[in-house]
């Protein structure tokens, strides 16, 4: 007796990209798209599953920031920033102005004015979007502060940091941080990376 042949399911409709490619409120009404999914340039993009330093850096950062923060920023992790209709990206942690966070707590995401710091653990699936797109995009949109963080040695995190240029509207390098993140902008912040070793 032959095999029997089975027909294939079909695709999920978010496959197959709409002419002009996805926008960023197509990410809010496609159905069972993956968990943190990215849009940039107009394309999805699936994330792969975090590695543990990845995990441990967001959550040293996100301490960091929440426990000198001032009272007229928020700082989130893993939310959408709408960039303009073709890209959403999700950093891994921002710095938002306070009032962009509403009392409800009801947000799927945030727009790029209410953005101060974005945040990018680089992964080994993300490096090109990462180090080269995302900050291109962040810059464009006018985010005053960016953080590239890279792994080190061991656990170690080492954090790159940048400022937006008004005049070029592109980054410029600021500091490379390994052992401890002190810094006077966007706010007084004063982060022991070598903490990581203690979580």
């Amino acid at each position: 007796m032959g095999a029997l042949m089975t027909a294939a399911e079909p695709l999920p409709a978010w496959a197959v990209p709409p002419p002009g490619g996805f926008t960023a409120e197509d990410l809010d009404r496609i159905p069972d798209l993956p968990p943190h999914t990215e849009l940039i340039d107009g394309s999805l993009v699936f994330v792969s599953p975090q590695k543990y330093f990845h995990s441990l850096t967001m959550f040293l950062l996100e301490a960091g920031l929440r426990a000198t923060v001032p009272e007229h920023f928020g700082v989130v992790r893993e939310m959408a920033l709408k960039l303009g209709r073709r890209n959403r990206p999700e950093p891994d942690v921002m710095v938002l102005r306070a009032e962009a966070v509403t009392d409800e707590a009801e947000e799927t995401g945030y727009r790029a004015k209410d953005a101060v710091l974005v945040i990018e653990v680089v992964s080994p699936d993300s490096e090109e979007r990462d180090r080269k797109r995302k900050p291109q995009l962040y810059a464009e949109a006018g985010i005053p502060h960016f953080w590239r963080v890279e792994k080190g040695e061991g656990r170690h995190p080492v954090v790159h940091v940048y400022e937006l240029d008004t005049t070029t509207g592109a980054y410029v390098p600021t500091g490379i941080h390994r052992d401890r993140l002190k810094l006077p902008v966007p706010f007084d912040i004063d982060i022991d990376l070598t903490a990581i070793d203690r979580l």
